[in-house]
């Protein structure tokens, strides 16, 4: 069993100085690694069936508090909704404020009593302040951890500003294969938010379009310079051209700082100039990769999976509404493929395909 991680921080509101303890999340579960840990451990249930349902049990929690119902989980959570405001006088209307309407969640007593009981708590060293960016999203197509040119990067987190005069401080995105650019075109600074204008590096190969991010700031006037590192990688639009001829040329695609890619489209039927994505997906289950094509939306359109469990050539239908008809993928290193999308990109890892007929 593992660890619940902690680290001491230090306590600005109290003097003299004192500490409290901060949990270290490990990362971050949803509903893949739920049912897939539940399939795991009761194989009498299907992971792709436990996956379609746990979003909707959280659509029917919604729709009950819409309907003014409270939803009590027995020995699990207490979900109701609740309200914020004031009022001069009891017959007053209800203050037009965006956030009126709250939805309050609740641990049954149990439930915290037996975390308590079983969890071990490890302790961890004091780290120094640090910026820290916590997500990146381009604010044009609204998807996460895209480097798109012609859009908007926002980047989140805490301990962010840096003066952008100081030449030892900034924002840089870094190829993992080559090239290295300091970013310059920022549209705000600020402690909890970024928004800039991505200059990204040219790297040795087209499917070398993973990038990492990093900020450097300096807290005093005389204090050291200090860097945080974005754990996620940042990927950019792959162009995928002249799918209209008998023989396109191969495009690589879904892979890292190799000197070949992991995977290549070879070919397809495609009407028209489409945006789309597509994406590998680790089954843990079945112990292999699922391969589809998806709209440029989340949670939006998406093909059918088409498992993949070694190297070769597959046929990824498109969804409704696409004019892409069909792609066909080679695999050509499933092994170091299973393990960039399992170690670096937690089980997905999806490119932006900009697919053109000319």
């Amino acid at each position: 069993m593992t660890t619940i991680q902690w680290r001491p921080q230090v306590n600005a509101l109290t003097k003299p100085q004192s500490y409290r303890p901060q949990v270290v999340p490990r990362g971050t579960s949803g509903y893949d690694k739920m049912a897939a840990d539940i399939s795991t451990a009761n194989p009498v249930y299907n992971a792709e069936l436990l996956r379609s349902v746990a979003p909707l049990i959280m659509d029917w929690i919604q729709q009950e508090l819409i309907n003014g119902w409270q939803v009590t989980l027995e020995d699990a959570f207490t979900f109701h909704p609740s309200m914020t405001g004031k009022m001069a006088g009891p017959d007053d209307p209800l203050p037009n404020a965006n956030e009126l309407l709250q939805v309050k969640v609740y641990a049954a007593r149990s439930f915290v009593q037996t975390v308590r009981q079983k969890a071990k708590l490890e302790r961890l060293p004091m780290n120094e302040k640090l910026p820290q960016v916590t997500s990146s999203e381009d604010t044009k197509l609204k998807l996460a951890d895209v480097l798109n040119p012609d859009g908007v990067l926002r980047l989140t987190g805490s301990n962010l500003w840096f003066d952008e005069d100081d030449p030892d401080c900034g924002c840089v995105i870094a190829g993992t294969e080559s090239g290295t650019v300091k970013q310059s075109t920022f549209a705000s600074v600020a402690n909890s938010e970024i928004l800039l204008v991505p200059d990204i590096p040219a790297q040795a190969q087209p499917w070398n379009n993973e990038c990492s991010l990093s900020i450097t700031t300096q807290y005093t006037e005389h204090g050291t310079p200090r860097t945080g590192l974005y754990r996620t990688r940042l990927r950019s639009p792959l162009l995928v051209e002249r799918m209209g001829h008998p023989n396109p040329p191969e495009t690589g695609i879904l892979s890292g700082n190799g000197a070949s890619p992991l995977v290549s489209v070879t070919g397809g039927s495609v009407s028209a100039d489409e945006r789309l994505r597509i994406q590998a997906i680790f089954d843990a289950v079945e112990d292999c990769l699922l391969f589809n094509l998806l709209d440029m939306k989340e949670d939006g359109a998406k093909g059918t999976e088409v498992p993949a469990v070694a190297n070769g050539e597959l046929t990824l239908l498109g969804f409704s509404g696409s004019a892409v008809s069909s792609l066909t993928i080679s695999v050509n290193d499933y092994a170091s493929l299973k393990k960039l999308v399992h170690d670096q990109y937690g089980g997905r890892l999806a490119d932006i395909l900009d697919v053109k007929l000319a």
